[in-house]
C-alpha cells in the first residue's frame, strides 16, 4: 500500500512539471502504459498471498483509473493552452493592407498570334499545323524549288541529313493539305521555323503564319482584298496596303506587301525610314507547278498564298527595335502586356 501511495504522489508531482501534450503522453506511458509503473504492480501479484490478491488487484486498478483521470484533466488544460498559442501565432491582422498578387500576362508574340488567327479565322480559314522536322521534298521540291535552285541559298537551312531538315517556313503544311484535301481550300499554317540568321532583326528560330486559298477563279484581286481587311483588323482602320513586284518560286506573280506606317501614318518617320511604308509579308498567286505537284488541276483551280512573320508584326505593332528582346524573358518588359488581350 505504501508503494501504491508513493506512485500516486509521484504521478501528481510529475504532472505539475509537464508543459506540453508531448511530455504528457510520454509520462502517461511511463505510469499507465503497457510496461508502465502501475502495470508493473500487477506483475508482482505472484508475491502476494492468494487470499489478498483480489483486494490488491482492485486497489491497483483503482490507482490506475485515478492516475488516468489526472492525466485526462491535465490534457484538457494543455490542449486548450496549445490551441490558444497556435491561434495567436497564426493570427492575421485584417486591418493591415493586403499583399497584392501580381497577375501574369500573355507573351506579346502570343497576343499577336492570337489576333492574326482570329482575323483570318473570322474570314473562314481553318488551321493546319505540320511537323517542325520535315523532308527536303515538302520544304523545297514540292514548292518548285529543286535541289539545284538558287533560291535555296536564301534560306540558310539547318539540315540533319541530305533529306531531313528543320523547316525554314511553314509552307510544307500547305503542300500536305493540298495532297489530302480537294479544293476549295482555305487554311492557315502557323508554327516555329528555323534559319541560320541571328541579328537585331533576325532570329535562328522564329514564328510564321502562312495562308493558302485554292478555288476556282482565285486571283491577285482576291489577295488584295483579303490582306486589306487583315491589316485593318491588326493595325487600324486607316492602314493601307501596297503591292510591290517580287519573286518567289512557289508563286507567280509574286509580291511584297507593305502597309502604311502605324507610327506616322504614312508621313515618314524613323520607324519606316522616312518612306511612310513598312514591309510586312510576301505573297502571290500559287505557281501552277506547285498545284500540279500536289495533284490539283491548274486549268480548273487557282490559288493565292501569303506568309508573314509573327515577330515582324509584333515589332511593328509595339515599336520593338530588336527581335532579341522578344526572347530574353525580361519580366519588366513582358509585364507591359495585358493578359486579357
Amino acid at each position: 500500500m505504501q508503494e501504491i501511495n508513493n506512485l500516486r504522489e509521484k504521478a501528481k508531482l510529475e504532472l505539475e512539471k509537464v508543459s506540453s501534450t508531448k511530455e504528457l503522453y510520454d509520462l502517461k506511458t511511463t505510469f499507465v502504459g503497457k510496461n508502465g509503473l502501475v502495470t508493473g504492480l500487477l506483475r508482482g501479484m505472484k508475491d502476494i498471498p492468494a487470499e489478498q490478491r483480489a483486494e490488491f488487484g482492485k486497489v491497483v486498478n483503482q490507482l490506475k483509473e485515478e492516475i488516468a483521470s489526472y492525466f485526462d484533466e491535465k490534457e484538457k488544460v494543455l490542449v486548450e493552452k496549445e490551441t490558444f498559442e497556435k491561434f495567436e501565432k497564426e493570427r492575421v491582422d485584417i486591418t493591415l493592407p493586403g499583399v497584392k498578387q501580381k497577375s501574369g500576362s500573355l507573351h506579346p508574340l502570343n497576343i499577336v498570334k492570337n489576333q492574326i488567327l482570329e482575323a483570318f479565322c473570322g474570314m473562314g480559314f481553318e488551321i493546319f499545323e505540320g511537323p517542325e522536322i520535315d523532308s527536303d521534298y515538302y520544304c523545297f521540291q514540292a514548292l518548285n524549288i529543286p535541289k539545284d535552285h538558287p533560291a535555296r541559298d536564301m534560306q540558310d537551312t539547318f539540315y540533319f541529313s541530305e533529306n531531313v531538315l528543320l523547316r525554314p517556313h511553314t509552307s510544307p503544311g500547305q503542300v500536305r493539305t493540298m495532297e489530302k484535301k480537294a479544293p476549295p481550300i482555305k487554311i492557315l499554317s502557323p508554327g516555329r521555323v528555323y534559319r541560320a540568321d541571328d541579328d537585331a532583326s533576325h532570329s535562328p528560330m522564329f514564328h510564321q503564319i502562312e495562308g493558302l486559298v485554292v478555288d476556282k477563279g482565285v486571283s491577285l484581286c482576291d489577295l488584295k482584298g483579303l490582306l486589306d481587311e487583315f491589316v485593318r483588323i491588326i493595325f487600324n482602320s486607316e492602314t493601307k496596303t501596297r503591292f510591290r513586284p517580287s519573286y518567289f518560286p512557289f508563286t507567280e506573280p509574286s509580291v511584297e506587301v507593305d502597309v502604311t506606317c502605324c507610327k506616322c501614318h504614312g508621313k515618314g518617320c524613323s520607324l519606316c525610314k522616312g518612306t511612310g511604308w513598312i514591309e510586312i509579308l510576301g505573297a502571290g498567286v500559287v505557281n501552277k507547278k506547285v498545284l500540279e505537284m500536289s495533284g490539283i488541276d491548274s486549268e480548273v483551280y487557282s490559288g493565292l498564298a501569303f506568309g508573314l512573320g509573327i515577330e515582324r508584326i509584333t515589332m511593328i505593332k509595339y515599336g520593338i527595335s530588336d527581335i532579341r528582346t522578344l526572347f530574353e524573358n525580361n519580366i519588366k518588359f513582358l509585364s507591359q502586356f495585358n493578359r486579357r488581350k
